[in-house]
């Protein structure tokens, strides 16, 4: 290992890091500057800050891993992040959320939600959702980057979250949203070169694409015979339809992930952040180019990662990694890439996760300071801001702390928790929010509310990834899921909590008080 240069890779990286998140507290002077970066924002920054806050270590490292697992059917997710994510998110919804956000003042996801349905309750309960459920995710993403330094530098997977975790709290803390986009933007266009270069030598390894692709479709016959029981098919090909496997596979990983990313805090905010459709319309290029060169070449490199373990050690890349798919990308960069190369994925990492644990920490203090904090006392200034960063420690501390405690193999699954609960929560009522003048108060609590319920009962009591580990259901009933029929112990909570809520959010809003005439002008004004 080169110390010299690897040090002042990491200086050079740091110091550009703490600047940004310098400019962004010099130039933040109040809650509009902290929240919704003054509104300004470039359409390059804000499309990269995007971007960069929806890939982090858990699309890389995460599902990277889970690609060596499952195969190139995670490309469906590929397209779902560019389709759903990226072209719906920013014309559909991005464009009336600037609006409308801009129409009501708003500064947060919950806010704009509260605002629009004329509810405290609907800010300052979805306040309290993200900060309780948000840090399972904030912590998966935590553990991908302790992980890869772990496996690059040599040094306790334990030193390497911490370090990782304080310098994070320093620069979001202090910088605002602006300081949060600022770096996303920097750490964005580092990733953007890494994973380039990533694929590059993958296929250089592996005798180019064509060569790659066909020896990765004959190693079928070296599927784990465990796995070819619950249907997997190899690693070219989508499972047996209707298997567990498929059902993990489509309705977990691609349908959870895929479909949730409408309705992320961390992501809505940055359509609040600019101040007109034109920066959305040049950042829909901006950021679907990019979406597809992270997780593009993180699927494909994880699924090719069997050839080159098969090539050159004898085994697929589960066996390598120890059974533990968190590894598997950081194993192979280690094994396949050059030394000097090794250090600059490590910071494409490091700016992955630090792009999104910046946003998901930013958002977990605005919804204590913000949401619930001014919402209940009803006081505001700079004692919000006070609040908010307070709320930002406690969040990074939450982070951590399950970072140490939480098992191998949950990065993936962590995060399409967090996604499929956002999408049950508050999909159906954001939906209605932007579209639907007949959507009332209480239509827009109850989904709200049968979402969250529904979710989470199916993670304690039916989905079996989570239900046998809780051991809540078994403790309860003495089994280990309530209905243990397939394929609904291995079927998401999204299929059935999304649905539900929407059916919910429409047929009490048909029933209920509507909105007064003036307040839906205000609302909608400007908007067809």
């Amino acid at each position: 290992m080169n110390l010299l240069l690897l040090n002042i890779i990491i200086l050079i990286y740091l110091l550009a890091t703490l600047y940004l998140g310098y400019r962004g507290w010099k130039s933040t002077k109040d809650s509009e500057g902290y929240l919704v970066a003054g509104r300004k924002t470039h359409p390059y920054i804000m499309a990269m800050s995007y971007g960069a806050t929806f890939i982090s270590t858990s699309a890389i490292v995460g599902f990277g891993g889970t690609a060596g697992l499952f195969g190139m059917g995670l490309l469906w997710l590929t397209f779902l992040n560019i389709f759903v994510g990226i072209f719906l998110a920013f014309i559909v919804y991005g464009k009336r959320t600037r609006k409308m956000g801009h129409n009501l003042n708003a500064m947060t996801f919950p806010e704009l939600l509260g605002k629009r349905f004329d509810s405290k309750f609907v800010q300052y309960f979805s306040g309290i959702v993200i900060f309780l459920g948000m840090p399972l995710y904030a912590s998966v993403v935590l553990i991908g980057a302790a992980r890869f330094m772990e496996t690059t530098l040599a040094i306790d997977f334990d030193v390497a979250l911490l370090i990782y975790s304080l310098i994070i709290a320093a620069y979001v803390v202090w910088g605002g949203l602006r300081g949060v986009m600022y770096t996303d933007a920097m750490q964005g266009t580092i990733m953007f070169v890494g994973m380039a270069f990533l694929l590059i030598v993958t296929y250089a390894h592996l005798g180019g694409i064509t060569s790659a692709h066909q020896a990765l479709t004959g190693m079928a016959n070296l599927i784990p015979e465990k796995l070819a029981a619950q249907g997997h098919m190899g690693w070219t090909s989508m499972p047996i339809m209707g298997s567990s496997w498929w059902w993990t596979l489509v309705s977990t990983i691609v349908m959870g992930v895929g479909i949730g990313v409408l309705a992320m805090p961390q992501l809505v905010v940055r359509f609040m952040t600019v101040k007109s459709n034109r920066e959305l319309n040049r950042g829909v290029l901006i950021g679907g180019v990019f979406i597809l060169m992270m997780t593009g070449v993180a699927f494909v490199v994880g699924a090719l990662s069997n050839v080159y373990f098969y090539q050159t050690q004898g085994n697929i890349s589960i066996n390598i990694a120890k059974g533990n798919a968190d590894s598997i990308i950081p194993v192979y960069i280690n094994a396949a890439m050059p030394e000097w190369f090794v250090y600059l994925f490590m910071l494409t990492l490091l700016a992955a996760a630090m792009s999104t644990s910046s946003s998901q920490f930013h958002v977990q203090g605005s919804a204590i300071g913000r949401d619930i904090y001014e919402t209940l006392t009803q006081k505001k200034g700079s004692g919000s801001i006070l609040v908010t960063r307070i709320g930002i420690l406690v969040a990074v501390l939450i982070a951590v702390t399950l970072g140490y405690i939480l098992p191998e193999n949950i990065i993936a699954r962590g995060t399409a928790i967090f996604f499929g609960l956002c999408a049950a929560a508050f999909l159906p009522m954001y939906t209605c929010a932007l579209y639907w003048r007949g959507a009332t108060s209480f239509g827009a609590i109850a989904g709200m509310i049968t979402g969250t319920l529904v979710t989470v009962f199916w993670y304690m009591f039916i989905h079996k990834a989570e239900a046998a580990p809780l051991g809540i259901c078994k403790m309860l009933f003495g089994r280990d899921v309530l209905i243990a029929q397939m394929p609904w112990p291995v079927v998401d909570p999204i299929v059935v909590a999304l649905p539900l809520a929407f059916l919910v959010t429409v047929a009490v809003s048909l029933v209920t008080k509507k909105l007064s005439y003036r307040h839906l002008e205000d609302s909608f004004r400007g908007l067809r």
